[in-house]
């Protein structure tokens, strides 16, 4: 009788429980829009807003429709608009206590910036947002002529697919700092493009510029400093690094040499 009455107890408790948390759910999703907006823009020293979130307490996701930030001032011009966010949650209320992202799918985001300076707010006072996993699909990102290779001109990155692995948010491009694989175009002036594949350490470049076959070379992806200035430094210089490594496997290959 007394492990009955401590069954029928767990129940209760269990079904109480979860009462709780889908009251939670719209007391606390309806909080959740200006929480956001609130974190993002303050992460980017910009503007942002929120069109609408619906909180999962007991499955365990957050949902973000219309997500926009902006800013135009002296550093330049950022516009970040994506339509699709998910972050998976610890489910069945875990989230009250754990708010990082188990993962983190994004869909069709749209980021046009002028200068990497605007990833690199001062003093930011909150934590970063946290994802055991990371997935872009359908999305472009747009660089002016003096945001990453100046000497390329404006460059702007398709991405069809992107995955990475743990990452910690401190800028918008972060992630690349744990990709695991890429399926990418990249678009330059006078109309040239370079398909871009990415797995287990090499990277795959297709293009007429570079001829008929696809050109493959190892890539060591950078560590992630939690300066966000280092970060851009690091990126900056990863994408001279796979300029110059395409170049010289090409220029190999067409004199016939080895790499």
């Amino acid at each position: 009788m007394r492990a009955r009455r401590i069954a029928l107890a767990v129940v209760a408790l269990a079904a109480l429980w979860l009462i709780a948390l889908l009251v939670l759910d719209s007391v606390v999703g309806a909080r959740q829009a200006a929480r956001i907006a609130s974190r993002v823009g303050e992460s980017l020293h910009a503007s942002a807003s929120v069109g609408d979130v619906d909180l999962a307490l007991v499955r365990g996701r957050l949902s973000i429709v219309g997500l926009a930030v902006h800013r135009d001032d002296d550093v330049g011009h950022l516009a970040l608009d994506v339509p699709d966010v998910t972050c998976e949650l610890p489910p069945l209320g875990g989230a009250l206590f754990d708010r990082d992202c188990g993962e983190l799918a994004l869909r069709g985001v749209r980021l046009e910036v002028s200068s990497l300076a605007m990833f690199h707010p001062p003093h930011a006072q909150r934590r970063p947002i946290r994802a055991g996993r990371v997935s872009i699909v359908d999305s472009a990102l747009a660089f002016s002529p003096s945001a990453f290779l100046p000497e390329l001109g404006k460059i702007e990155i398709r991405i069809d697919r992107a995955d990475a692995g743990a990452t910690i948010l401190r800028t918008p491009l972060s992630w690349i700092c744990t990709m695991t694989e890429l399926d990418a175009t990249l678009e330059l002036p006078a109309g040239l493009a370079v398909h871009l594949s990415y797995a287990r350490g090499t990277l795959s470049a297709s293009s007429a510029l570079l001829g008929s076959s696809p050109v493959d070379v190892p890539l060591e992806l950078p560590q992630c400093s939690d300066d966000p200035r280092e970060q851009s430094r690091a990126l900056i210089a990863l994408g001279e690094q796979i300029a110059e490594r395409l170049l010289a496997k090409r220029a190999a290959d067409w004199l016939g040499s080895p790499p």
